[in-house]
């Protein structure tokens, strides 16, 4: 009989360099609190890397790459990245390429026992802080919110963020200007290309929804007035009197409301030390960033939505930003938004990260913030959801406790596995299936090179 090898002795289960891809699946879950595409990929030695696709994205943005993967090292992740990156794009559509790039460290880190962290140069802290996003119900009032979040910092959430804008107005004549008629669009055309679509005239409301919500910023007509402004004002100084000024508080989802707009309600708010103002309007707009960082003492913040280093890059440069902002699955996956967080500390700005997602996604950006220096805080939006933590197997629990996320020293991402139990509990109903085959992505094939 042969005697085992050395090798044999301490790494039984993996030989990183015989490492192949052998296949790709996903499965769709809903509520946690967004819809979200968990993925494995399979290997040859039995170990399973995680990743996941964006929150609100396409399964096929995963699936069509399935083929560009199979049978290559998953060790190779920077190899394999450069192969796939030319099929991301910003938002969403960088999800499958982001989802394979971390499901690709998730195998590395259990093919050579260490995890991700490591990989990506050691710990800079040994915990994550979390910022608490926080709804406080429908139509609720500046005091609702403020007691909202003030439940939250007694759950230890040293860092806050709520939204602050024409969401909250919406409903308050006279605190809004727009051409005639326009604000009962707004109203009928919220979240309507969400909805399942069964008949022509709900696919007609669904293509309208989409041209709506595909107009920019400075396209809509829309403006707040002076109302408009007194009532967000004293929207957020309701919030400081419940929540105090000492902790932390950033601002999102203003609406699509003009630059000259953003200028006039920062700094009507200044006095309210908000931690920032995020996503004022569309990040591709560079000069206007640039104008409203010089027009307030807010620090402004934008980048969830924006695909690959490079694209972070004018921004930083015009002084556009004091906090950039990405999320691990859409910049490209772990290494990029690794990347992004030392260009942005190159031009002094500090970097928070996006997360709407499952545990993959939130293991995904703590490992990236446990190595970045100028990381600053990690987004949290699953609060209410009493089975998040359960999605997956072998993290310490809960996951995010007293404000933060304690990266343990296990191989990969620090998941053993997902929790399929939990997963048919709350599966997409408009994609059954639990890690269902996905052979016919086996052969997809197109002549990628995109030089001649």
């Amino acid at each position: 009989m042969d005697q085992p090898t050395i090798q044999d002795r301490v790494r039984t289960y993996s030989r990183p360099s015989d490492l192949k891809i052998t296949d790709l699946r996903v499965t769709d879950i809903v509520g946690a609190p967004m819809r979200c595409c968990l993925l494995k990929i399979y290997t040859n030695q039995g170990i399973v890397g995680l990743g996941e696709v964006r929150d609100g994205a396409s399964r096929t943005f995963a699936l069509m790459l399935k083929s560009r993967i199979l049978g290559e090292n998953p060790c190779n992740v920077d190899k394999l990245f450069r192969r796939i990156k030319q099929f991301g794009w910003h938002a969403r559509q960088g999800g499958g390429v982001s989802g394979i790039e971390v499901a690709l460290w998730d195998l590395a880190g259990k093919a050579y026992g260490v995890p991700v962290y490591q990989m990506l140069g050691g710990k800079f802290r040994d915990r994550v802080r979390i910022y608490c996003d926080t709804d406080a119900g429908d139509r609720p009032t500046g005091r609702d919110m403020g007691r909202a979040l003030k439940q939250r910092m007694a759950m230890g959430f040293t860092f806050l963020k709520m939204d602050l804008g024409m969401w909250q107005a919406i409903h308050e004549p006279g605190t809004l200007s727009m051409p005639t008629g326009e604000l009962d669009k707004w109203r009928t055309y919220h979240s309507a290309g969400r909805r399942k679509v069964n008949t022509p005239e709900e696919r007609a409301i669904r293509n309208r929804d989409y041209d709506f919500h595909n107009v920019m910023h400075p396209f809509t007509g829309v403006h707040l007035t002076e109302k408009g402004l007194d009532f967000l004002e004293q929207y957020i100084a309701e919030v400081r009197d419940e929540i105090g000024y000492e902790v932390p508080l950033a601002i999102d989802h203003l609406g699509h409301i003009a630059l000259q707009d953003c200028i006039k309600l920062a700094k009507r708010i200044e006095k309210y030390n908000p931690a920032w103002l995020e996503d004022l309007v569309p990040w591709q707009f560079t000069d206007q960033y640039a104008q409203l960082s010089r027009a307030t003492t807010v620090p402004i913040c934008t980048g969830e939505d924006i695909y690959l280093k490079e694209n972070f890059k004018p921004l930083l440069e015009a002084g556009g930003v004091s906090v950039i902002h990405p999320d691990v699955l859409s910049t490209g996956g772990i290494l990029e938004t690794k990347k992004i967080g030392d260009m942005a500390q190159d031009y002094g700005a500090a970097m928070a990260i996006h997360m709407a997602e499952s545990p993959v996604a939130a293991m995904a950006a703590a490992h990236v913030a446990t190595a970045t220096e100028n990381f600053l805080a990690q987004e949290f939006h699953s609060v209410d959801v009493p089975w998040w933590d359960d999605i997956a197997i072998g993290l310490a629990k809960p996951i995010v406790k007293d404000g933060f996320i304690t990266v343990s020293d296990k191989p990969g991402l620090g998941i053993d596995d997902l929790n399929d139990e939990v997963l048919a509990a709350h599966i997409d109903p408009d994609l059954p299936g639990l890690w269902a085959p996905t052979d016919q992505w086996d052969n997809e094939f197109s002549w990628d090179r995109v030089w001649s």
